[in-house]
């Protein structure tokens, strides 16, 4: 299964305050385990909501917001995309994780949609369509 594991947002990521050399250090080789353990697929941090940018939708019409966003606990201040057997094992790995924040912080896990989970919604023309926009992505990103 693959999964999103998401850094929650703190004061101090939301001030753009950039992480230390340690904790660079520290995270680089947590995502170095991550990779020689074949889990981690993506990953990347994101700048603060002050530099975002939301669409809000309402029937036809879409309004835009600029960022910061209110609610800090609720923003993701970073990601991984994960390939794991479970999200227990998960969980193993978020807890061996170096604390990605200077202050206290949470990580969140969700599991990624799969193609069966959309069951007979997804026709196998949708299904055919997909496998070929995968593809092109990865071909591109070669």
């Amino acid at each position: 299964m693959k999964v999103m594991v998401m850094v929650k947002a703190t004061a101090s990521s939301e001030a753009g305050q950039m992480p230390s050399e340690q904790l660079i250090n520290e995270m680089t080789a947590f995502n170095q385990q991550l990779v020689d353990a074949g889990v981690m697929l993506a990953g990347e941090g994101l700048h603060p909501s002050s530099r975002g940018r939301r669409v809000q939708f309402s029937g036809a019409d879409r309004t835009v917001v600029n960022g910061p966003f209110a609610e800090t606990k609720e923003l993701v201040a970073g990601y991984w995309i994960w390939q794991v057997n479970s999200l227990d094992e998960a969980v193993e790995w978020v807890k061996k994780c170096p604390n990605p924040m200077p202050e206290e912080s949470e990580i969140e896990i969700r599991q990624i949609l799969s193609p069966e989970d959309f069951g007979e919604s997804l026709t196998p023309e949708t299904r055919e369509q997909e496998q070929r926009m995968r593809e092109e992505i990865a071909k591109r990103q070669s």
